[in-house]
């Protein structure tokens, strides 16, 4: 069979099975993606906050997607470990991240010796956001924040507060503090909030750190006092409770976020099925409703601007990071 000939009968085999048969084989696969399950890698370990909201997400996605994504736990040093796997995967739309303010930010100028760059992932969109909160044992004599900055400015370094452990967002929120507020804190880790909430309750430590939801219910029964959260408007759970901004310190603030990211080289295509899907997800009452449940609200970015949203945070935290002096041996 000549040349001719065999071309007319590609061409006319193309015209019955329809334009797609002519795309590449990339461009093909973009298209029909995902095609098999999909792997949602958490940093963390199972039953955390982080494998929560994976968890609620991957079952959203899997029902979107008309595929299952499967949450992988991938824990250690900080959740680097899980973001060292998707940063070094193929970037083929079948490895997601649910990347953190940890993971997502601080961790690029913490552990210096990362074996990947920030610039080796791409962001997709954020899902949800919860704020902080700063508390004080009931005796301590600071009934909001500028009491409280006062009061550090009189006794430097004798002020103690605790969190959930060195280099977490909550440990940097403390740092952020003193860096802005000009006064110096002593900090004290512990494993989670289970385990410094009596600590602050029993006044063996002055101030904490937290999530909101976790402290919530401490913060309530009158355990512990609120003086101030992190976000830029009041938390919907702590209407009674000022922001660190309505106090005086507009540039305290610290969210800790979720979302998904992925490998750098992952086709645009897929990036914005799957941005897409997660803002469907995101403005669905009935996963708010989910989300409202851990004490988070939900947010849906486009992958521009979650982008830069983590640009703004990864140069936010190493700015504290470098001012503070931490370093995480």
């Amino acid at each position: 069979m000549n040349c001719a000939s065999t071309r007319r009968q590609f061409l006319a085999a193309a015209a019955i099975a329809g334009p797609t048969s002519l795309l590449p084989t990339a461009a093909r696969s973009q298209n029909q993606w995902p095609s098999r399950p999909v792997q949602m890698i958490v940093g963390f370990p199972a039953g955390g906050t982080t494998d929560i909201v994976a968890r609620l997400l991957a079952e959203r996605l899997s029902s979107v997607l008309g595929q299952p994504v499967v949450v992988d736990n991938r824990s250690g040093a900080g959740g680097s470990i899980g973001a060292t796997l998707v940063a070094q995967s193929n970037p083929d739309g079948y490895t997601l991240q649910m990347s953190t303010v940890g993971t997502g930010a601080i961790n690029y100028s913490l552990y210096p010796s990362l074996p990947f760059k920030a610039s080796d992932i791409a962001s997709v969109s954020r899902i949800c956001e919860v704020t902080n909160v700063i508390m004080v044992n009931r005796d301590l004599p600071a009934k909001n924040l500028q009491e409280l900055v006062a009061l550090a400015k009189q006794k430097p370094g004798e002020i103690t507060y605790g969190h959930s452990g060195v280099g977490t967002s909550l440990h940097l929120c403390g740092e952020l503090l003193g860096v802005e507020a000009g006064i110096r804190l002593t900090h004290v880790p512990f494993r989670g909030a289970s385990q410094m909430l009596p600590e602050l309750i029993a006044g063996r430590i002055d101030m904490g750190i937290d999530n909101v939801p976790s402290s919530l219910q401490q913060i309530r029964d009158g355990q512990v006092r609120a003086i101030a959260v992190t976000s830029a408007t009041r938390a919907p759970g702590l209407p009674d409770v000022p922001t660190a901004a309505e106090q005086g310190f507009p540039t305290v603030q610290a969210m800790a976020w979720w979302g998904v990211q992925v490998p750098k080289r992952t086709p645009r295509p897929i990036v914005d099925k799957l941005a897409q899907a997660m803002d469907s997800i995101a403005k669905d009452p009935a996963f708010q409703a989910k989300m409202a449940e851990q004490g988070a609200q939900t947010v849906s970015d486009t992958p521009e601007q979650f982008e830069a949203f983590v640009a703004a945070e990864i140069e936010k935290w190493r700015n504290v990071i470098a001012k503070a002096n931490i370093k995480v041996e």
